[in-house]
């Protein structure tokens, strides 16, 4: 107990797993950008252009751009997810890569680091692919987009976090199923990108505020609508400290995996 409530040694080695994971990741980029490009867009395309035939508008905007700010914060989500989910596990079970990197002067919690780095840098890049195409539309226009980048870092590192979580308990690839199931998906359509959360009953609002998304899309959606107020700093504040915990959590698990 005392040694998991002991800071992880994390020194800059950590970047050179971030950079290794990049090298990689050069070798199959294209495939891997379609597939980051794919989702956020045919979910834009659904609901935004079929929707919004229905739906007139929410809050006073146009559905479509009601549900872009939440539709691009959901592509930095899936994408560090699975980046520290089966792309983590594969580098640790399969291919054995965490072993072939320890036997070096990195240690495990430099790995578990690196790894985070790399899945919120997957996150960001899917994000930022995205922003210009919901720019180039129309749907985005407030000049607090410039702040976005920073956004797309934080969720990434969130949410790369709370993947790798998962990968330190993850016996099998079959077992990534309970977690995109049951913890991604209703992040996904209840943390209010596609429709607005006092609309729903009073214990959906409150499970939703618990859900990291949330805060998240609540952020994104005030920065492309300019409707910026000192009430996201608590946002924001959520979120840091849900990150500092879950990367915490993350490096100590997957240190004491690895060293059973």
């Amino acid at each position: 107990m005392n040694d998991f409530l002991t800071p992880p040694r994390v020194g800059r080695r950590a970047f050179k797993v971030w950079q290794r994971d990049r090298d990689a990741w050069y070798k199959f980029y294209k495939p891997s950008l379609i597939g980051n490009i794919a989702e956020p867009v045919l979910f834009l395309l659904a609901f935004g252009f079929g929707l919004s035939k229905y739906i007139t508008d929410v809050g006073g905007m146009p559905y479509i751009n009601f549900i872009a700010p939440g539709i691009v914060i959901s592509s930095a989500m899936n994408a560090a997810s699975f980046e520290c989910a089966f792309g983590s596990f594969t580098r640790m079970s399969a291919q054995k890569t965490y072993d072939a990197i320890i036997v070096t002067p990195v240690n495990i919690e430099e790995v578990a680091a690196g790894d985070i780095m790399w899945g919120a840098t997957k996150g960001f890049i899917s994000a930022m692919i995205i922003l210009p195409i919901l720019v180039l539309f129309g749907l985005i226009e407030s000049p607090w987009l410039v702040l976005s980048p920073l956004l797309f870092a934080l969720a990434g590192l969130m949410f790369a976090s709370m993947a790798l979580i998962v990968t330190a308990f993850a016996p099998s690839y079959d077992f990534y199923a309970y977690y995109f199931s049951l913890v991604v998906s209703p992040m996904f359509f209840f943390s209010g990108i596609f429709f607005p959360l006092d609309t729903m009953p009073e214990w959906v609002s409150m499970a939703a505020w618990f859900m990291p998304l949330t805060h998240a899309v609540s952020v994104s959606r005030a920065l492309a609508t300019g409707d910026v107020s000192f009430t996201l700093l608590g946002d924001v504040l959520w979120m840091l400290v849900f990150t500092l915990a879950t990367s915490w959590v993350a490096i100590k698990f997957i240190r004491r995996r690895l060293v059973k």
